[in-house]
């Protein structure tokens, strides 16, 4: 009797100790009444090069085309952007930017070009600064112009401000005018060159921040309107780019420095399908997108050193997916189909920009129409929305809310020798008082149980909306438009402050909670 009491308290202690770890495996633990760092909404940002068809038949085809437009600009474009909210654009480029002369694209008679980087195209020049900057007011949007250092002038930047910016009369104002606006546009960000390590430049670092403090000397702050300036600064793992720019350029003389980084399975020389691939490829993908925390983290710990103060911003003004361009495309083009792993890389990807939310100000991603990590698609006059842009417009609750601390503790995901959490999240607060819980599950065959404990919010209804769909490798097409989408999510219970939620594979998911 004796012994058959002990084997039952040992099977009972066993299997409540199994039990007990099992139910930690996915545990989220969320402290909804406390964090003071804002998510800036412009991290939440794109970018648009003249690349391709990313500005030309993607977002101007001209007053007189045959496809809707509203003064050249693609109505469906237009109105997909503005649905979206895009808090601020990035343009002319990219390498692109250090080849542009901004005076090309201004007036009546406008030059071609020829450009060089992307495909060897000749372009008219019919959408310059005016068209550019009357595209981010048609859409509610923040430019972020990038000046040309690489094949420019000192002069030539400083006049583009100018001519932008000055409120009073000057000869640029006066040009300004004659070219049809006679108020200042008053834009605040700016960048200064762009990958000066390479196609901007391939200058030194050295070389770079004495080139920096020329040019910068010279973006003039015109009436009220002070710039914000930014340092082109490092490709993904060039820690020592970053070292010199913020030892050597003084720290009241840039606002930001840039940091881009591509998550690319395989390698620059040999990148692999957007549609083809594996599982392994599929969890490689993922992980190298997860990398963008130690990415911050190493290069802010370098900033720290010069700037404990958190003064100067990180700017993350190009990231996404990089494959092989789509068969059959113009490799210059760099095209490709945008599926549910790209959205997967998105959600993981903003979930660690809001992590480092007091370092990180800005993010871009490359780029918003039919260029990389595309969120719009276009051919001919047809147009479709993809899984990434679905993944922007469910983050929409994240932009400008209160960065709430959370601690998550997830099962792996493993496929041989490659290995990381199955699961990644980001929570804040909204100003209406909503809690904000966006989960990435990455496990393309295993829905996932997770026990959520909320602290300091007292929930009392909860909506959930999320992206995912039946195949890892889907996409959107032209034939079938709404295959990944955001559809409502119930698969969730709430008692007390315990919130189980059953996170489906491979998804995208975003929880409101409100009391």
């Amino acid at each position: 009797m004796i012994n058959l009491r002990k084997k039952f308290l040992t099977a009972a202690v066993l299997t409540a100790a199994a039990f007990s770890a099992n139910a930690q495996t996915n545990r989220l633990i969320i402290n909804a009444d406390q964090g003071d760092v804002t998510i800036n909404k412009h991290i939440y940002g794109h970018f648009a090069e003249h690349l391709g068809t990313g500005i030309y038949g993607g977002i101007w085809v001209g007053k007189d085309s045959d496809i809707a437009n509203q003064d050249g600009y693609r109505s469906d474009v237009l109105q997909a952007l503005i649905d979206l909210e895009i808090p601020n654009l990035r343009w002319p480029g990219g390498c692109f930017a250090d080849e542009y002369h901004w005076t090309d694209g201004i007036g009546e008679d406008r030059p071609t070009m020829v450009n060089t980087h992307w495909g060897g195209v000749t372009e008219d020049n019919s959408f310059g600064t005016h068209e550019f900057l009357d595209l981010c007011e048609k859409i509610g949007t923040v430019p972020y112009i990038t000046g040309n250092v690489g094949s420019g002038s000192v002069d030539e930047m400083s006049k583009w401000i100018e001519y932008i910016n000055f409120d009073g009369i000057s000869p640029m104002a006066k040009l300004r005018e004659k070219n049809g606006r006679s108020e200042p546009w008053n834009i605040e960000y700016w960048g200064v060159g762009n990958e000066s390590w390479g196609c901007g430049g391939n200058m030194t670092p050295e070389y770079y921040a004495n080139e920096y403090r020329r040019y910068a000397t010279f973006a003039r702050n015109y009436g009220g309107n002070k710039l914000f300036k930014i340092a082109g600064g490092a490709n993904d793992w060039d820690f020592r780019w970053t070292e010199v720019l913020m030892r050597d350029i003084p720290l009241n003389m840039m606002d930001g420095i840039s940091l881009h980084y591509y998550t690319i399975p395989g390698t620059w020389e040999k990148k692999q399908s957007a549609t083809d691939f594996t599982k392994k490829q599929f969890l490689e993908t993922l992980i190298k997108a997860g990398r963008m925390d130690e990415l911050l983290v190493k290069h802010g710990t370098i900033m720290d050193k010069f700037d404990p103060n958190k003064k100067v911003k990180l700017i993350i003004d190009e990231w996404g997916t990089w494959f092989e361009a789509t068969p059959g495309s113009n490799p210059g083009f760099l095209q490709q189909q945008n599926t549910l792993r790209d959205a997967l890389v998105a959600g993981i990807t903003l979930n660690v920009f809001n992590k480092h939310a007091e370092r990180v100000h800005m993010a871009n991603l490359a780029q918003t129409v039919n260029v990389l990590q595309a969120i719009i698609l276009t051919e001919g006059d047809q147009m479709l929305l993809t899984p990434t842009y679905h993944v922007f417009d469910l983050y929409k609750p994240h932009k400008d809310a209160k960065l709430v601390p959370h601690h998550l503790t997830s099962e792996k995901f493993k496929i041989d020798e490659l290995e990381t959490e199955a699961l990644h999240v980001s929570t804040s607060r909204s100003e209406d008082g909503m809690l904000n819980i966006s989960i990435v599950n990455i496990n393309p065959d295993k829905e996932i149980n997770l026990d959520c404990v909320l602290r300091g919010i007292k929930g009392k209804r909860i909506t959930g909306q999320v992206v995912t769909t039946d195949a890892m490798d889907a996409y959107n097409t032209f034939d079938n438009k709404n295959r990944i989408g955001i559809e409502e999510f119930k698969n969730f219970n709430l008692k007390g402050d315990n919130l189980q939620v059953k996170v489906p594979s491979k998804s995208v998911l975003m929880l409101r909670v409100a009391e």
